[in-house]
């Protein structure tokens, strides 16, 4: 059982029966509030949709959840309300001025259904009581609110690559199998391992739910996917492409440690080494500057070789705030998670590499994973 003291009432009232949940791993974290507060201000007409793909044209069809509909909770290893976190955004730009005010209700409710994660210092649980503890919560989260399903996704930071034939389940994978244990649908926005981890492939397979991942595509790999694909097609020979990251938040902090940044990278790696068919030199660094908070900036200098062996450079900027570029994303996924459950459909979902960097197949390139995904928002409109 999980140990926590039961909230009365459903998770958002009345009119979440029916409705969509969206279980946050890292729910306190800034994408999960970022996420939460633009769901709110888009569901009650204050913004408009910039960035989300699935609130365009293409994606009337499709038969997604209304953004109305969605009811958040999710784990946390930390105590700080969502509504304190969105002032704090709020004073570092990421949310608008007010914006945290305006939508505090939504944030409070969704602050009552964060459960404690792990697992923590000293907690002596084995993986399997870990397990079971956290699919209890999502369990509750969805009996309470009558929801119709719960998309488990991982917002929280990035884990170091686990030890072949370790002992333990990482704390990605430990969510993930509680995913799988409650039946729901699942998406990996981090690089950490969560459903990869082998040991839960079997699990997967025998759950019958779809899931989606790896790690999110947000600022410098989505340009590399943009760019590797148009060297290869003009023949231009890549002769070295290197990256420096600085960024500061929880982000940070976490890729400050050198396994985490290896992850982090070799998702990066994979989209130039997947569109060119060789992975050129160079590296990509990551540097930890608290000052940034919220925001990061991302170089990359590229050399390549055009006709006649003329040497050439391109070299670029990107400068965001990986939070208000992934939220977005984030609801994206969660919808197209939840409907694809709806239609029966089973298995990692490759249809969704447009927001990977480490898709389950599919191709590389950014404008062939677009249009995989218009096929599939096709697929779903028709399978109702």
């Amino acid at each position: 059982m999980s140990e926590h003291a039961e909230t009365p009432g459903t998770p958002t009232g009345p009119q979440s029966e029916g409705g969509t949940g969206v279980w946050f791993i890292g729910a306190r974290g800034s994408v999960a509030t970022t996420a939460v507060a633009g769901c709110a201000a888009l569901a009650a007409g204050l913004r408009p949709p910039t960035g989300m793909v699935t609130e365009s044209r293409a994606f009337a069809a499709a038969s997604l959840p209304a953004l109305s509909r969605l009811v958040f909770g999710g784990h946390d290893t930390v105590d700080w309300p969502l509504p304190k976190r969105a002032e704090a955004l709020a004073e570092q730009g990421v949310l608008p001025h007010g914006l945290g005010q305006a939508v505090h209700r939504e944030l409070a409710a969704a602050d009552r259904e964060i459960r404690t994660g792990g697992p923590l210092a000293g907690d002596s649980r084995s993986d399997e009581e870990l397990i079971a503890a956290f699919a209890a919560d999502i369990e509750d989260f969805t009996r309470r609110g009558r929801l119709a399903r719960t998309v488990v996704v991982n917002v929280a930071s990035t884990e170091p690559v686990p030890a072949p034939g370790g002992a333990r389940l990482p704390a990605s994978s430990l969510y993930a199998a509680a995913a799988l244990r409650a039946g729901c649908a699942y998406v990996n926005f981090t690089p950490s391992a969560g459903m990869h981890h082998p040991a839960l492939a079997k699990a997967a397979r025998a759950a019958g739910v779809p899931y989606a991942g790896r790690d999110g595509k947000t600022g410098q790999t989505l340009l590399r996917a943009v760019l590797a694909p148009m060297f290869a097609q003009r023949a231009l020979e890549v002769r070295a492409w290197s990256g420096t990251n600085l960024l500061g938040g929880g982000d940070g902090a976490a890729l400050a440690d050198s396994a985490a940044a290896a992850a982090k990278n070799a998702g990066k790696n994979r989209v130039l080494q997947d569109n060119l068919g060789v992975l050129p030199e160079g590296q990509v660094h990551i540097d930890d500057v608290p000052a940034l908070g919220e925001w990061k900036t991302a170089w990359d200098h590229v050399a390549f070789e055009g006709f006649l062996g003329s040497r050439m450079i391109l070299q670029t900027i990107w400068q965001g705030c990986d939070s208000a570029l992934a939220a977005p994303l984030v609801l994206d996924l969660a919808r197209l998670a939840a409907r694809a459950h709806e239609a029966g459909l089973t298995g990692s979902l490759p249809q969704l590499g447009f927001y990977f960097k480490d898709p389950d197949g599919g191709s590389p390139a950014l404008a062939e994973q677009y249009e995989a995904l218009l096929a599939f928002a096709a697929t779903l409109g028709h399978s109702r």
